[in-house]
């Protein structure tokens, strides 16, 4: 069973039909979306500031999402996938966004919507990715705008796909 726990009485809430994996961890200030799903392994700690996930955000095997104390908290858009091993800290990712395998993206950071963070990438601090583009390296640059037929190809692909994956495990 996931554990789920509450901190300082508050405890995560979900909406329908989400998964979650027999060994991920929620705890504390989290509210979660419709078709959600978090993995293997991931970790969704609210304890020192809130977090909130949109509908359709698919938080994938070992990722990390947390915020920090009294400055930064997380805020997840809808049809946002967080890639293995990923940690989102304290910031800001709007709607259809791809977050990749092992990135981070820092506090205070605000993605925008339709955007890609290339595997490995590190968001730095305060940094605003504007909408439409790809970001990668470390610290991350933009690459290019996004070709729309990455935002279907790609981010929504993905998004959907982990809303079946998670059927197969009910």
């Amino acid at each position: 069973m996931p554990v789920i726990l509450p901190v300082k009485d508050i405890l995560p809430s979900f909406g329908s039909n989400c998964f979650l994996a027999s060994n991920a961890t929620i705890v504390g200030d989290v509210i979660m979306g419709d078709d959600c799903s978090v993995w293997f392994n991931a970790v969704i700690r609210g304890d020192v500031n809130s977090i909130r996930l949109g509908n359709k955000v698919n938080v994938q095997d070992g990722a990390i999402i947390h915020c920090t104390f009294q400055k930064a908290k997380t805020v997840i858009g809808n049809n946002v996938s967080i890639g293995h091993n990923a940690i989102v800290h304290g910031c800001v990712i709007e709607d259809n966004v791809l977050i990749g395998m092992g990135s981070i993206v820092m506090d205070n950071a605000k993605i925008g919507t339709n955007c890609i963070i290339a595997a490995g990438a590190v968001v730095l601090e305060n940094t605003i990715v504007e909408p439409g583009t790809i970001w990668a390296g470390v610290p991350a640059k933009k690459v290019k705008d996004i070709p729309e037929e990455m935002i279907s190809g790609e981010i929504n692909r993905i998004a959907n796909n982990y809303v079946m994956y998670a059927d197969w495990f009910r």
